[in-house]
């Protein structure tokens, strides 16, 4: 169990921001991928009254606030819309629904952590994360920074006929992956991401040869070993994945 000595509703993305900067501060979302331990803070920082909990589009983009669950991103007709199954496939084996309902894509994205389902579908689309201090920046950008104390706010996708499918293996039905992989086209762009490795996802890219670039992820990615598989699995189940995912996306491009 953790515990804090307070707790406070924050008012304003500029309070949550200047509360959040104190290393003891927490910033609670649905509060589902807090680690357990016996930390304690001094403030947890609840954004739940921020109206940040709204899929929104305009022209361009669809925009997802930092308070959104994933079980509303799986039934979204929104995102279905402009991307078919894709985020039904890339939520639905995260713990259940009830858990859905509770985690949310802020505090997924915010953890980067290795196994996210959420951080490798997304890399493969076309996004932006948007921050109380630095402002918009990509999400692959995003990705790589180390943790901070800024405060997410909105994931931004583009809506530019990126087609999208993903693939993850897991042990049993609700686990964590032992393996993700989405893959995206855009025009004669291919857009690999592994995911679960088990470290965080990587990106690769090609407008030439994507039996080529599959061979190379197979070849050159670093992947570990842990409890849920080895890294010689993983390497071969890179393949099988990248090779669903790439005729899945081409298919649902031949559908539109």
């Amino acid at each position: 169990m953790f515990s804090a000595q307070q707790y406070i509703k924050a008012t304003s993305i500029q309070q949550a921001l200047e509360l959040n900067q104190k290393r003891t501060s927490a910033i609670l979302g649905g509060g589902c991928w807090m680690r357990l331990g016996k930390k304690n803070y001094s403030t947890l920082i609840d954004l739940s009254g921020l109206g940040l909990d709204q899929i929104e589009e305009n022209d361009d983009e669809i925009s997802l606030g930092a308070m959104v669950t994933l079980r509303q991103m799986e039934t979204s007709q929104l995102l279905n819309r402009y991307f078919g199954d894709f985020f039904v496939q890339m939520l639905r084996h995260i713990v259940g629904v009830q858990f859905r309902n509770c985690a949310t894509v802020g505090g997924s994205i915010v953890s980067r952590f290795g196994f996210s389902d959420i951080l490798t579908g997304l890399l493969a689309l076309d996004c932006d994360v948007v921050l109380a201090q630095k402002g918009r920046i990509s999400l692959n950008e995003y990705a790589q920074m180390p943790y901070d104390r800024d405060v997410l706010t909105h994931i931004i996708i583009k809506k530019n006929g990126r087609c999208a499918a993903y693939e993850s293996v897991r042990n049993t039905e609700t686990d964590l992956p032992v393996l993700t992989c989405a893959v995206s086209i855009l025009e004669n762009n291919i857009r690999f991401v592994i995911g679960a490795r088990p470290q965080r996802a990587v990106i690769y890219e090609t407008s030439t040869d994507p039996e080529a670039m599959i061979q190379k992820i197979q070849e050159e990615t670093e992947f570990g070993s842990n409890m849920r598989a080895s890294k010689e699995y993983r390497r071969m189940l890179s393949g099988v994945l990248c090779h669903r995912a790439l005729e899945k996306a081409k298919e649902g491009i031949k559908c539109r």
